[in-house]
């Protein structure tokens, strides 16, 4: 397993992070499984091309697809009651050996004949069971591990494994699902989160938060939101923010091949370039220790949507891409944001269930968005749905920053009653 250590060429604010022998060891499982999830980005829907018959291929991409990330939501809400009183290394170990164990039975299932398309669903869908859980016991996992002022530096290394991983993952796996079965590039897969789990065995925490009470009087992640207005708020942002994302994986395709009449290549040219801005825009972030985390995040929101405005300018397509790189490096420090926020806030012993929570209202908000993208690029054309999903998102970062205003005024008054001595009588 590949281990990540301090050199003086890092950035100061992430030596802290990368000198501490855990948090490596954590990081480099994780970017392992990162790499493997990466790859599955492009071989679950190929596998899934390749069992279907080809007059309904296109449900079985789909259904394959949602398999591998949406039961996350039910295994979030079914299985809280028992999963929130884990500690958040268990849960990681859960998850990971869960996907290793139901991704390594494709391959299997393939090399013996009985992989069926039903079958492949069933066991896409198991593996991703535990997925909301994991993510949220990796963060409340960092949060144990180091202290407030590191949060935001390793939050950031997490994004950035998973924006490179992007990057690397679905370039790998064109490459071996030419010479190898896509069956088997899942079983690469499957082996990435043993290298995680192993990662996870030796890490331990020196003081790990010590696990919520008794189910039966402990609220849900939902009910627990609710008693935390502003974590409410921030998850509303986040989910909005997400949906207004959706639009664009659908319009961006149509708007390469129907309004540039480009090939293929100028797709993956937008998003390769989005990628490679958003990883440098979250490393960026991720060095500034004293940011102000909620004004940050609602720039990032308003930056976002500016950058796609000038889609519906019929500019050049340099100058698209310039934005579109841009918007990536925007974009790439708001989930490290949101999460430190959310680490900074949460009470601890409370944080994997607000964080599953969390992770499951999000896996809704995206695939929603991508739904909507359907009939907004019918009605308006890729270029202006593209250019409307931006001028929305301006406006909610705009609502949000109003919002924001008001809370912290309302606040102020307070706080000054509190702090003015008491008159003598």
């Amino acid at each position: 397993m590949p281990t990540i250590r301090p050199h003086s060429a890092v950035p100061a604010a992430y030596r802290p992070v990368l000198a501490h022998p855990p948090v490596r060891r954590l990081l480099a499982g994780l970017a392992v499984s990162a790499l493997g999830d990466g790859m599955s980005f492009v071989a679950v829907a190929w596998l899934a091309l390749t069992l279907a018959p080809p007059a309904s291929a296109g449900l079985w991409v789909g259904g394959t697809v949602a398999a591998y990330t949406l039961p996350g939501v039910a295994g979030a809400l079914l299985l809280g009651r028992r999963l929130r009183r884990l500690p958040a290394r268990r849960l990681v170990l859960a998850d990971a050996t869960l996907r290793a164990a139901f991704l390594g039975l494709i391959p299997l299932t393939w090399l013996t004949g009985h992989l069926t398309l039903p079958l492949y669903a069933t066991l896409l869908a198991i593996s991703s069971l535990l997925h909301a859980w994991g993510s949220a016991g990796t963060y409340t996992l960092l949060a144990e591990l180091l202290p407030a002022d590191h949060r935001l530096a390793a939050n950031t290394l997490v994004s950035s494994l998973t924006f490179a991983a992007t990057i690397a993952g679905p370039a790998l796996a064109g490459l071996l699902v030419t010479s190898l079965h896509p069956a088997l590039v899942l079983g690469l897969d499957a082996a990435s989160y043993l290298a995680l789990a192993a990662a996870v065995l030796r890490t331990r925490p020196d003081h790990p938060t010590p696990p919520a009470p008794d189910p039966a009087t402990t609220h849900g992640g939902a009910r627990l939101l609710r008693t935390h207005p502003h974590l409410l708020g921030l998850l509303a942002l986040t989910w909005l923010f997400n949906l207004l994302y959706g639009p664009v994986e659908v319009a961006l395709p149509l708007h390469v091949t129907a309004d540039l009449h480009a090939p293929g290549t100028l797709l993956g040219t937008y998003w390769m370039l989005f990628g490679i801005g958003a990883l440098l825009g979250g490393l960026t972030v991720g060095t500034l220790r004293r940011l102000p985390l909620w004004p940050t995040t609602l720039a990032i929101v308003l930056g976002w949507g500016l950058t796609l405005l000038p889609f519906a300018g019929h500019l050049p397509t340099a100058a698209t891409i310039a934005c579109f790189t841009l918007g990536g490096a925007i974009y790439g420090p708001f989930v490290p944001l949101s999460v430190t926020l959310m680490q900074q806030t949460a009470p601890p012993q409370h944080l994997a269930t607000l964080l599953a929570a969390r992770s499951a209202v999000l896996l809704t908000a995206a695939p929603l968005g991508t739904a909507l993208g359907g009939p907004l690029t019918t009605a308006l054309g890729p270029a202006d749905t593209l250019a409307a999903s931006g001028l929305a998102t301006v406006t909610l970062g705009t609502a949000a920053a109003g919002v924001l205003l008001l809370t912290r005024r309302h606040r102020q008054p307070v706080r000054n009653r509190e702090a003015r001595p008491a008159t003598r009588t």
